[in-house]
């Protein structure tokens, strides 16, 4: 996987001045685009477009400070439509103007090529289980939220104090399935996972044949697929998060699966409710086969 992950990169370096489609990259990794998008973002700590503009930014830079070319055509050879959008993306990624760069020889600053490599430690072991289930509902309370990488979400942490107590608990005995209990549900994530990109959060409960439901409550309808089971335990929310980088970056390469489009799944038991107090937390992540 990683080697046509790299294949992918040459592909971004050698069309740097053209438009870029991400269903070539897919194709070039062997991938969904979706998957390419959540893999690159895990592995690179940015969103894959981030990564193309910064490139394109550092290679502009670099022949604005030559002087050979205006600036006008340097910014039409990168793709801009305008010297103003030039300009605006030109400083938001290098703190100055290209105007006043090239006048001045500012020091600019540059995003180096990347290309992926695995590391395995051999003390390194991820326990998993993948799970294939019917059609289930979601049943909970929905929220809007920002998306946060590290972390407390502080968002989130209003809505689920926000939540009536007795609601909650009668929601619970909805729970008829694995995961079971209150769970968190992420759906409709940004493909770029970008930082501050929106998404909706549940918390709730799956079932498979939701009754009547408490009254502020929604449900989300999830197809019948296969899940990828995930646990880990520690300080809460880093061992959450660094559970999230660790499929991505670990797991993901050294098994034959890939993310699909679908809601993730976080059951979470905690051992106080006191910051950073140790938790149990079960991932299920919607997988399918790399090849099938």
């Amino acid at each position: 996987m990683l080697e046509r992950l790299n294949q992918a990169m040459e592909h971004i370096e050698r069309h740097l001045d053209q438009t870029i489609e991400v269903e070539e990259l897919a194709r070039i990794a062997a991938t969904s685009e979706y998957h390419l998008r959540r893999m690159f973002s895990a592995l690179a700590g940015m969103p894959l477009s981030e990564y193309v503009r910064r490139r394109r930014l550092t290679l502009a830079g670099a022949e604005v400070l030559a002087g050979r070319d205006t600036l006008l055509d340097i910014a039409v050879h990168y793709g801009y439509g305008s010297g103003e959008a030039f300009a605006r993306a030109f400083r938001s990624m290098h703190g100055v103007g290209p105007g006043e760069a090239r006048r001045t020889g500012a020091a600019l600053n540059s995003q180096s090529r990347m290309a992926f490599r695995l590391t395995i430690e051999g003390s390194s072991n991820m326990r998993y289980r993948i799970v294939d289930k019917a059609e289930f509902s979601v049943v909970g309370f929905k929220a809007r939220v920002p998306l946060v990488h590290a972390g407390p979400n502080q968002a989130i942490i209003d809505f689920v104090r926000g939540i009536d107590r007795p609601a909650l608990e009668g929601l619970e005995k909805l729970s008829d399935q694995e995961p079971h209990g209150i769970v968190a549900v992420c759906d409709g994530l940004d493909p770029s996972r970008a930082e501050g990109t929106e998404l909706d959060y549940y918390q709730g409960v799956i079932t498979s044949a939701p009754p009547a439901m408490p009254e502020g409550a929604t449900t989300l309808a999830v197809p019948a697929g296969t899940w990828a089971v995930f646990c880990a335990s520690g300080p809460a929310p880093q061992a959450i998060q660094e559970l999230w980088r660790d499929v991505f970056t670990e797991w993901f390469p050294s098994n034959p699966y890939r993310s699909r489009t679908g809601p993730e799944l976080l059951r979470i038991r905690m051992s106080g409710d006191k910051p950073g107090a140790d938790a149990d937390a079960e991932l299920w992540l919607p997988v399918e086969p790399e090849h099938g």
